[in-house]
């Protein structure tokens, strides 16, 4: 191979991630994932690139190029990269561990776990509204101008929906960010502290929080934005309830794996993101789940590609609920977005074939470029979706 590679190994008790056994080797095609994240790199001008895939024979992280363009330094397993919006996935699962554990509801309004909202549009928004974006119509980023709790909370008491909750899906930061908010709140404690207790750990993401420490600084990545210039996340009112995390290809693998096993699973945790992957409405081709966005075999990939689409993310679009909610179909693809102004980042799974991929690169790009990518890897994995080429709508996050 022309890129160096290192082998990662998890902590104790979690998923390892490493270089294939003879078995796993009969089922990827390094040369294909080489030849396309080559491709990806260089038509996106993304300096670095991790690409994690699992199979049932074991899971691999690929690392490509460059974290940083000025000191050289090489991508390895142990990059973190920033993964915006896949952040929420996390939220989500707080969420849901709330919900399993009896200290909130999905159909408790945000209000009672938020109550400096009371007597707001929040008396009639369900948490499961907002974390399936059905809140009635909410901007993508919170103002500018806010930027204090107190503005925080005198901007959720001003807002007014466009519609009725329930009827229409608008993608919106200040939704996942406010359950967030209403989920420490039922947990009595603070967000980060908690995910880090009640998910992270006990799924041994070792490598995986919303501030990297000290020690790990020389392993963060440098995010580059479009115009090339240099830029990392800032601090912003509910950065770390929507997308805060940074993390590893690896970790990513050991959270889809989890994923994965939820069916079987009879912990709470693995009860909550089992409960993560249920759709409760349905927008086209697109299912939304608690965060997680699925599309069902027949669909193809063509429509995977418009439900990603800048459409999807900056327009409303009516939804019909699903009754009763649905688990995903037989070969469905379940699958989130997620970018910051200098990362870009795709992870997907298929529950029937027990498949997974995460794509992490260190350069702010359109999600198509993505999506192309990830269809050729799924391709490689003889997923019949992603078989032949892709339409070329511009992709959202």
């Amino acid at each position: 191979m022309m890129i160096d590679r290192r082998t990662l190994m998890a902590g104790a008790g979690a998923l390892a991630v490493a270089h294939a056994t003879a078995a796993s080797a009969q089922t990827l095609d390094e040369r294909r994932i080489e030849t396309a994240a080559l491709r990806f790199m260089k038509r996106n001008g993304a300096p670095g690139l991790q690409i994690g895939v699992l199979t049932p024979s074991g899971a691999r992280v690929f690392p490509f190029g460059l974290a940083s363009r000025e000191t050289g330094t090489k991508v390895d397993g142990s990059t973190l990269f920033e993964i915006g919006s896949i952040s929420k996935t996390f939220t989500a699962a707080l969420a849901a561990l709330a919900v399993e554990g009896g200290k909130a509801g999905w159909n408790d309004p945000a209000s009672r776990h938020v109550p400096e909202l009371k007597g707001s549009q929040f008396d009639n928004v369900s948490l499961l509204q907002l974390a399936t974006h059905t809140m009635g119509g909410m901007p993508l980023q919170l103002p500018e101008s806010v930027r204090s709790h107190a503005e925080l909370i005198a901007y959720y008491r001003s807002w007014k929906p466009d519609a009725p909750a329930g009827s229409t899906r608008s993608y919106a930061n200040p939704s996942i960010g406010l359950l967030g908010m209403a989920t420490a709140r039922a947990l009595q404690g603070d967000f980060a502290t908690l995910m880090q207790k009640l998910v992270l750990q006990p799924l041994g993401l070792l490598h995986t929080d919303y501030d990297v420490p000290t020690s790990q600084r020389v392993e963060e990545a440098q995010g580059y934005r479009r115009d090339g210039g240099e830029v990392r996340l800032s601090a912003a009112p509910l950065a770390r309830e929507a997308y805060g995390l940074r993390t590893t290809a690896g970790d990513l693998l050991r959270f889809l794996q989890a994923q994965l096993d939820a069916e079987a699973a009879t912990t709470p945790l693995g009860r909550a993101l089992r409960s993560t992957q249920v759709g409760h409405y349905k927008s086209g081709a697109l299912t939304q789940a608690l965060i997680w966005e699925w599309y069902p075999a027949e669909a193809g990939w063509a429509r995977l590609v418009a439900g990603n689409s800048e459409d999807m993310t900056l327009k409303s679009t009516p939804v019909e609920p699903i009754v009763p909610p649905q688990r995903p179909d037989a070969g469905a693809i379940v699958n989130k977005t997620g970018a910051t102004n200098g990362f870009g980042a795709y992870v997907a799974f298929i529950p029937e074939r027990r498949i997974a991929i995460v794509l992490l690169a260190n350069r702010n790009h359109a999600t198509a470029g993505r999506l192309e990518l990830a269809r050729e890897i799924f391709s490689s994995l003889g997923v019949p979706q992603a078989a032949g080429p892709a339409d070329g709508s511009r992709g959202g996050d």
